[in-house]
């Protein structure tokens, strides 16, 4: 069987989804009305990021007394979890809707499920994940790393939102601790908005798209010629050692996202 038979496809009027559940549960295309949204290639479209999100310094993280060394795939850090590197399971599917789940395992040190859904409309798309422990509680991170193209039929993108912080960068590309006024950009940076994430992007004349979530965490990386990335987290890079949230038996960490397009 071929990668592209094993993709799944949601489809609701002119707007078609592309799931590739082999290759990390990625979102592999977003068509409205035959215009591609994101950025083409195996490492891009929108990978879901867990069980932690961005970078973990030196790949290690406290939970209780145990510190845990994780693989420095972005050296000196590890970075974006593993959920983009492991094959997912269907767990259900309909015409505009799908469920998968995997089980974490190595090199995550702890039992559990991840879960993720789609939910597609001809004027949005809702993504959600949720992480599950089978025992031990432990601290973990989700979110979500799309490439949106920058460019559509030669109109660039522009991106507005209003943070009330940004995190200071450190040399590291890690926040630093210190919360900062808004920089201008270009950024590889995460802003926090206690009222939850907004943020628009809009591509003259073609389409403006509105990413939103409840969480207070984004980072927006726009260094690149092709995409510009727009990273609703559950919390800020590093955050399992500086903002840890616990996962337990009884609460599950949950987040979800919605993307939301007017054709202009």
């Amino acid at each position: 069987m071929s990668s592209s038979e094993k993709k799944v496809r949601l489809s609701a009027g002119d707007v078609e989804l592309t799931i590739d559940p082999v290759n990390g549960c990625r979102i592999s295309g977003l068509s409205v009305g035959g215009t591609e949204l994101l950025r083409q290639g195996d490492r891009y479209g929108c990978f879901p990021m867990v069980p932690w999100c961005g970078r973990t310094a030196h790949g290690r993280f406290r939970s209780g007394g145990t510190v845990h060394e994780l693989p420095l795939n972005s050296p000196p850090h590890a970075i974006h979890g593993t959920g983009r590197d492991t094959s997912w399971r269907t767990a259900r599917q309909e015409t505009a809707e799908a469920a998968f789940y995997y089980d974490l395992a190595d090199p995550w040190p702890y039992a559990g499920r991840v879960t993720q859904t789609f939910e597609l409309t001809e004027d949005g798309l809702t993504l959600s994940l949720a992480v599950e422990t089978y025992g031990d509680s432990f601290p973990a991170q989700a979110g979500w790393h799309p490439w949106f193209r920058r460019s559509l039929d030669g109109r660039d993108v522009a991106l507005s939102f209003d943070a009330a912080w940004q995190e200071e960068r450190g040399a590291d590309h890690l926040p630093t601790g210190n919360r900062i006024d808004p920089l201008p950009g270009p950024w590889d940076d995460c802003f926090g908005m206690p009222e939850g994430v907004d943020v628009k992007l809009t591509w003259p004349e073609r389409l403006e798209l509105t990413v939103t979530s409840r969480d207070e965490w984004v980072v927006i990386y726009d260094e690149q010629e092709e995409a510009v990335c727009v990273e609703p987290q559950s919390g800020p890079p590093n955050g399992l050692n500086t903002a840890p949230r616990l996962v337990t038996p009884i609460e599950p960490l949950e987040i979800s996202t919605t993307w939301s397009w007017v054709r202009l």
